[in-house]
């Protein structure tokens, strides 16, 4: 296990948390805890009750808040760097409700769903429960869609959007997927998917890459939801998000545009003869000049979006999926794993999102979890891809005005 203190060497990765003279740095210390590729995506969970959290990243799920006793719950299988997993994402939930975490593990895209049932103390791999046969779309989220309290996967099969759902009195038994738009031979290596309120009713609609499909007051009947067609990204990025960006009372979007090549933007959500249309706002692309701060990297397979700097506005998190397919065939292959958060500022000018370096060897997979994982209050970062496994914990520095002036990216 390596650690190391990460204050960022192309902009400097630091931001600012301050009230009336108090001015703190942020940066990241990590902790690299494997170098071997098993996975694309990695989460935390408290999965031995003891009020902490853990870790869980391919095979494995490592203790915290050290992190250094590390648990198989399925057979360990790496992969070569140049080719591809069997797994993409984690996600933790209590299926039987048996008052301990399971792990659910979604596999390469159009492969299976499977939850590992924690079996408690007892030492050896967890029952492994196959629910889903075929996830497609290269991000495929776990929330709840619905609005019953209950997470589903929503993603694609056999052509289609929608989710699925188990039956909650015995969610081991193989799971039912609702469709929620007719057959467009959408398929697995899709890319783009989200999942957030775009028109403000309440209810959770279904973002794409095309798009967006408006849920109906009632799911009775599995209905085709109404679509609202929107170019957001002529590929597709990663995962997609409903959010007020400009504070304005109504949910932009914000998403990457190609996952393997460059992109990253916003749009803003406006009016257009009475109906809901969207401006595109660049926050970077293949140029330096296309963003404020001179900054370009690619390939941007997973984002997050999260309160970094707790001033209460939600920032992304992203990065370089390096090697995504190998050690050829992607614009800049050859470029550092960058990982990033990007400040979103509110100001008379307008929106700003400021990047911030986390680290410049760690990159993402196709799933970047940002959330408070060792209990401080402040989010931190897991990471799973063909670089290995890594966790980033938050750090904060006290420093004065002009170091904490000194430390901010400049505009060019």
């Amino acid at each position: 296990m390596k650690t190391k203190l990460v204050i960022g060497v192309l902009l400097i990765g630091s931001s600012f948390a301050f009230t009336g003279d108090d001015y703190e740095l942020i940066s990241f210390q990590k902790t690299a805890l494997s170098d071997l590729f098993y996975a694309e995506g990695a989460t935390f969970g408290d999965l031995n009750g003891d009020g902490v959290m853990d870790l869980i990243a391919g095979p494995f799920w490592y203790e915290g808040p050290a992190f250094e006793q590390t648990h198989e719950f399925y057979e360990p299988n790496p992969f070569d760097p140049t080719g591809y997993s069997d797994n993409f994402f984690a996600h933790v939930y209590d299926f039987n409700q048996d008052g301990r975490q399971d792990i659910l593990i979604i596999g390469f895209p159009g492969q299976t769903a499977t939850w590992y049932a924690n079996p408690g103390p007892t030492q050896g791999h967890w029952p492994a429960h196959v629910v889903f046969e075929t996830v497609d779309n290269e991000s495929p989220a776990w929330t709840d869609l619905t609005g019953d309290g209950l997470p589903e996967i929503v993603c694609i099969a056999n052509g289609r959007y929608g989710y699925a759902a188990p039956d909650w009195h015995d969610p081991s038994q193989p799971w039912t997927f609702h469709p929620i738009t007719p057959n467009e031979g959408w398929q697995r290596f899709t890319h783009g998917l989200g999942v957030g309120d775009v028109d403000g009713d309440g209810r959770m609609d279904v973002l794409e890459r095309d798009g967006w499909w408006q849920q109906p007051a009632s799911l009775d009947g599995d209905p085709v939801w109404t679509r609202h067609a929107t170019l957001f990204a002529d590929y597709g990025g990663a995962q997609m998000y409903a959010y007020d960006v400009d504070g304005d009372g109504d949910n932009d979007v914000i998403t990457s545009l190609k996952a393997h090549h460059h992109g990253l933007a916003w749009f803003e959500h406006v009016e257009k003869e009475g109906q809901i249309d969207f401006v595109r706002h660049m926050i970077m692309n293949e140029q330096p000049d296309e963003n404020r701060y001179g900054l370009v990297f690619g390939e941007l397979h997973a984002l997050d979006l999260i309160d970094i700097d707790g001033d209460g506005l939600k920032d992304i998190v992203t990065g370089k999926r390096w090697w995504s397919h190998g050690a050829e065939g992607d614009p800049d292959e050859h470029s550092k794993a960058y990982l990033y958060w990007f400040r979103l500022v509110r100001s008379a000018d307008g929106v700003d999102f400021v990047p911030y370096l986390i680290d410049d060897d760690t990159g993402v997979g196709v799933q970047v979890v940002a959330g408070d994982i060792n209990g401080d209050q402040h989010p931190d970062v897991v990471v799973s891809n063909k670089k290995g496994t890594a966790v980033l914990l938050q750090q904060r520095q006290k420093v004065s005005e002009a170091e904490w002036r000194k430390a901010q990216p400049q505009p060019r």
